[in-house]
């Protein structure tokens, strides 16, 4: 089996003020947070997301599985949307004693350099500072963390970065090599 060496690196905010916020980019983009728990959608954004980055471990997830993991308390998904079409996502889960990861984030293909990305990024991490205002017995957020590895777009840690994001580990394993899963071959294509 062909392996690929994938370095990981962990960043987090550990107070709201270390948030600094991108520009809203020009025209109808809007962020909505997508109230109703849906398994179809959110594989959706998943695979439409990652399938040219090889995101692959929630692509074998049966619907139940996808349907407990949404049905979490403290679990969201912000989708933003360029005239009405859905251009990416952050997806939060608030962990033990304040701690909200941002486990995905990202945008579809065709919306990439185009100023999004640092807006939702923004938007989705202030809605991370405010997790638990919209989740009563939650605690309130103390810090916000994510994982971006050396597989993501290429402008993912330079955008965690200007978010205000600090480094706080450092991995590097081996990894089977997977093919891109889609959607469908030339999807990616200019």
């Amino acid at each position: 089996m062909t392996t690929i060496s994938v370095t990981t690196w962990s960043l987090e905010q550990t107070a709201p003020t270390d948030l600094r916020p991108a520009a809203v980019p020009e025209g109808d983009v809007r962020v909505a947070r997508s109230e109703v728990p849906s398994p179809e959608f959110s594989r959706f954004l998943y695979a439409s997301v990652g399938g040219d980055i090889r995101w692959t471990d929630r692509l074998a997830w049966p619907y139940a599985r996808w349907r407990e993991h949404l049905d979490r308390p403290g679990v969201e998904t912000w989708v933003a949307y360029d005239r009405g079409t859905p251009a990416g996502y952050v997806e939060l889960e608030a962990q033990q004693e304040g701690i909200v990861e941002i486990l995905y984030f990202g945008l579809l293909p065709a919306f990439r350099g185009r100023r999004i990305g640092g807006h939702l990024l923004s938007y989705g991490v202030a809605r991370a500072w405010d997790l638990a205002d919209r989740w009563p017995g939650l605690k309130p957020t103390t810090r916000v963390w994510l994982h971006t590895c050396s597989k993501d777009g290429e402008h993912a840690m330079d955008n965690y970065r200007r978010r205000g994001f600090r480094l706080f580990d450092t991995t590097v394993e081996e990894e089977p090599m997977v093919v891109t899963p889609g959607p469908w071959p030339g999807a990616y294509s200019a």
